[in-house]
């Protein structure tokens, strides 16, 4: 059997890297329009870090019955559904909690290094206090609230890149947004080769395990790389909601293959945040799952796939 031949484009985007991988490279252009328009719709919609995205109007705009676009709606939706799905393991109404740990810009501005904070734990405001109607795309926000999307908002921009691409250029498309990994369309023979990271901008490695996926999506959340010190207290950016503190986890990293990519996101992140109690969470919920503890050691559910022969290019988590 020939070889598969892929079209590949790296690029940047929401502050991360971007690689757009399709069968037919010949349509690699048209995919690419369409993998942009969609994440820079999802920049405008949801970014925390934009003073004239949607979502920071909204955020600016407490106690009032706002009508919102089609994007922001199923953007909320989404993070509101992560929430129901975790028992609140995954709450959007973190951002006021992590801006005050200091992730109040793109993290390529953020300061790696600065002098202590005070913070104090205290249990973040809670997704039910959001006033959402999905049929009207209405919604309230109680003052004091500060909605982040960042659980769920760039997976959900994967899983929409993914699918607009494929209407563009037909054949299988992957698209790889900070390792938010989603594909549609028809997979190449073997699968799409996968390469489980905890750092999306590592290289490829013979040393890493590659799996193999053919639909759905898949998404690895940790606290080794968006980290930064504030005195002398090392901080991450998954914030656990009982305590609107970064989260203290065994887990150093978690990486979900699901039917989506945001469901895989949703179930990656809640994992770091219920730290030893993850596993037989994951596992109720039949979800393939690999963990790596503090120490090194790594931990896979019973559903998570085998390592992948397939000698396509991987594409990094």
């Amino acid at each position: 059997m020939s070889a598969t031949v892929l079209g590949i484009a790296d690029d940047r985007a929401l502050g991360c890297s971007l690689r757009v991988v399709v069968t037919r490279p010949k349509a690699l252009v048209a995919a690419k329009k369409a993998v942009d328009e969609v994440v820079r719709a999802m920049d405008f919609a949801a970014s925390r870090f934009r003073e004239d995205s949607e979502l920071s109007m909204l955020n600016a705009r407490p106690d009032q019955v706002t009508i919102i676009s089609p994007l922001l709606a199923q953007a909320i939706a989404a993070a509101l559904r992560g929430a129901e799905l975790t028992d609140g393991a995954v709450d959007p109404t973190v951002g006021a909690a992590i801006r005050l740990a200091g992730y109040d810009s793109d993290f390529a501005s953020v300061e790696p290094r600065g002098g202590p904070l005070r913070l104090v734990a205290q249990r973040i405001p809670g997704w039910q206090a959001i006033r959402f109607s999905a049929a009207t795309r209405s919604i309230v926000i109680p003052r004091g609230v500060e909605l982040d999307l960042g659980a769920t908002a760039k997976a959900l921009a994967s899983d929409l890149a993914a699918a607009a691409a494929h209407n563009a250029a037909g054949g299988g498309v992957l698209v790889s947004l900070g390792g938010d990994i989603a594909v549609a369309g028809d997979a190449p023979h073997a699968g799409w080769a996968v390469q489980t990271s905890e750092d999306s901008a590592s290289p490829i490695s013979d040393a890493e395990e590659t799996i193999s996926i053919a639909n759905g999506g898949v998404a690895t959340s940790g606290t080794t790389v968006r980290r930064w010190v504030r005195g002398s207290t090392v901080l991450h950016h998954i914030v656990d909601p009982a305590t609107g503190m970064p989260a203290e986890s065994c887990w150093r990293s978690a990486t979900v293959v699901a039917s989506s990519c945001v469901d895989a996101n949703i179930a990656s992140t809640a994992a770091i945040v219920m730290s030893e109690q993850a596993p037989a969470w994951l596992e109720l919920h039949r979800l393939a799952a690999r963990l790596v503890h503090r120490d090194g050691t790594v931990l896979r559910t019973p559903s998570w796939p085998q390592p992948a022969k397939s000698k396509l290019i991987p594409t990094i988590l």
